[in-house]
């Protein structure tokens, strides 16, 4: 097996475990209070955006 092969091996693998290792937080659920303050925040550039 060549170097460069090998190297792509190796990153195959590194994106592999990353992917799995983040997969689980991606499908969590966003919490309720994140969700409320967002939703705030939209409000408030909202009414700046009409107030203008």
């Amino acid at each position: 097996m060549d170097q460069e092969t090998n190297q792509h091996d190796i990153e195959d693998q590194i994106s592999e475990n990353l992917r799995r290792a983040f997969k689980e937080r991606a499908d969590e659920k966003v919490p309720d209070r994140f969700l409320d303050l967002l939703r705030q925040l939209r409000d408030q550039d909202g009414e700046q955006m009409n107030g203008q």
